[in-house]
């Protein structure tokens, strides 16, 4: 890499990090430290949902073990109200699929161990034109807390007119977090926790922590390889944005669903992992495979997820095929690595369709101590592999398939190791002779 190019990215990666540095002020209100984990109904139901569904979901989670596994919200998407308000303003639980009413559905999710998510929308109507909460913010978020929901998911439809609403989607987005905030402060119960669903619009992860404790990152997420390809490209970019109270949401797990293989599902739940987005299982459960299990149910790619000291995401440290900081919606960056509470993770893709060998150098990543060997954990295998010095290569890692590694420093590498500097720039002996000009 030339040395201009070496101060571009240099410049760049400043630049990225002094924008998180003067992030705007977190909401530390108790709510959402870490990423939430659960259920969401749309990607396995869309508008086919009613009580029974949520309930036998709710039911399966604890029965399959998920909620165990921290699976602990079932959130209700679009379509669970009446066309139109009542007579008083108010949303109305559909009667005909929803006629025990909600107080009776949120008893039952609480009675097991779990949380319950609602959903509305910031303009007019829902994406499926029921009706959305603008103009109705206070009144709205009061039914969700009174019907017993624990967490809101709010859309971006049916956005108002410039000449009503004045105000761009920052304002619009404030209007609910204001609600939730008023609410609060009035009921003295805990805020319902905001996951913003604005598909990325103007750049939520520069604003929207002070508003909520998520905010999608990307447009609607798809059951196959090239949409989670798409959102890996773009995340990659701004994973940097999560940490505690705060998270890049990459969207609803595909996970059990399409035409994803096993090995794709496996990239997909790692990445989702690592970067420190939501979990929510997206695929229906009386139908789920073992195999869907076991991925969803892995206990140290969620313990990544999960950690309670560390809330910062992965970011790549080489892009691997492409030049690094290349937008390939296609082939997104293959060398990504991150701080956790027990070492170093990295998580390598191969994002071609045919296996490849996958090779790094351990101080690539900022995260690793020069002059140290570590040992290796496959956080897949579950398997601990040896000492890793100076260099790493997983071979044969099949077509978009993932590697998840933890590293843990195991001490001086061996004595005598050359070349003296793994990273041979401007290596230099104490007497002044530089060693990357031998």
């Amino acid at each position: 890499m030339s040395a201009l190019t070496l101060a571009f990215a240099g410049s760049l990666a400043y630049c990225l990090l002094s924008r998180k540095e003067n992030a705007v002020t977190v909401q530390e209100n108790g709510v959402g430290r870490l990423p939430f984990m659960g259920y969401n109904t749309w990607n396995a139901y869309h508008c086919d949902i009613d009580e029974s569904i949520i309930l036998e979901t709710a039911r399966l989670m604890k029965a399959l073990g998920l909620s165990d596994a921290g699976y602990d919200h079932v959130n209700i998407d679009d379509c669970y109200s009446e066309r139109n308000r009542s007579a008083s303003g108010d949303i109305v639980a559909n009667k005909q699929t929803f006629p025990s009413g909600m107080n009776s559905l949120t008893n039952k999710i609480h009675k097991l161990g779990l949380k319950a998510g609602i959903y509305s929308d910031s303009g007019w109507f829902t994406c499926q034109l029921y009706p959305g909460s603008y103009l109705n913010e206070e009144r709205d978020i009061k039914t969700f807390q009174d019907w017993g929901f624990d967490l809101l998911k709010y859309d971006n439809c049916a956005v108002p007119f410039d000449e009503v609403i004045k105000e761009g989607i920052v304002g619009k987005y404030t209007r609910m977090s204001n609600a939730i905030a008023k609410l609060s402060k009035e009921s003295g119960k805990p805020p319902i926790l905001f996951s913003l669903c604005e598909w990325g619009r103007e750049e939520p992860w520069l604003w929207a922590r002070r508003l909520g404790q998520s905010w999608r990152t990307t447009g609607d997420i798809e059951p196959n390889w090239n949409a989670i390809a798409s959102i890996l490209n773009e995340n990659s970019f701004y994973s940097w944005a999560s940490d505690f109270y705060g998270h890049n949401d990459m969207d609803i797990l595909e996970v059990g669903n399409g035409d994803l293989t096993f090995e794709e599902s496996k990239s997909h739940f790692t990445a989702w992992a690592f970067m420190k987005s939501p979990l929510l299982v997206g695929t229906e459960l009386s139908k789920v495979t073992q195999q869907t299990l076991d991925i969803l149910k892995n206990h140290e790619i969620i313990a990544i997820n999960q950690d309670p000291v560390v809330g910062t995401a992965i970011t790549p440290f080489r892009w691997g095929i492409n030049p690094d900081w290349t937008h390939n919606r296609t082939h997104p960056a293959q060398y990504w690595s991150g701080e956790s509470q027990n070492g170093t993770i990295f998580m390598l893709l191969n994002v071609l369709n045919e296996p490849a060998d996958l090779f790094f150098s351990l101080t690539e990543s900022p995260w690793i101590r020069a002059g140290r060997q570590y040992a290796v954990r496959d956080l897949w295998s579950h398997t601990d592999n040896g000492t890793a010095v100076r260099n790493l290569t997983v071979h044969n890692v099949p077509p978009h398939g993932v590697v998840a590694l933890l590293l843990k420093d195991a001490g001086d590498e061996p004595s005598g190791t050359q070349p003296p500097c793994a990273r041979p720039e401007w290596c230099m002996d104490e007497d002044g002779r530089r060693a990357d000009y031998d």
